[in-house]
């Protein structure tokens, strides 16, 4: 059993695990604080973790952003602001 449990650990992670993170970087063209989505200058839109600080957050800024693509909705995973 002691070798057996952590194997299903590791299994049960690797299934749970999403794909590699995608990148993305340009400029916010808007902001929805009432969705927590922004859409960059390539027109695609991205939606905000929930715990994200909205004030930091402004059209007209710089970012390099990663996310992961889970049902069709591109999440934030990971985000850098240039002002």
């Amino acid at each position: 059993m002691r070798i057996l449990a952590p194997a299903l650990v590791a299994l049960s992670l690797l299934s749970a695990t999403p794909g590699l993170a995608a990148s993305a970087e340009g400029t916010i063209q808007s902001v929805d604080p009432d969705t927590l989505t922004i859409v960059l200058d390539d027109g695609n839109t991205y939606k905000l973790p929930g715990e994200i600080d909205m004030s930091a957050i402004k059209e007209g800024i710089d970012i390099v952003i990663a996310y992961d693509v889970v049902n069709g909705t591109n999440l934030i995973t990971d985000m850098e602001i240039y002002e």
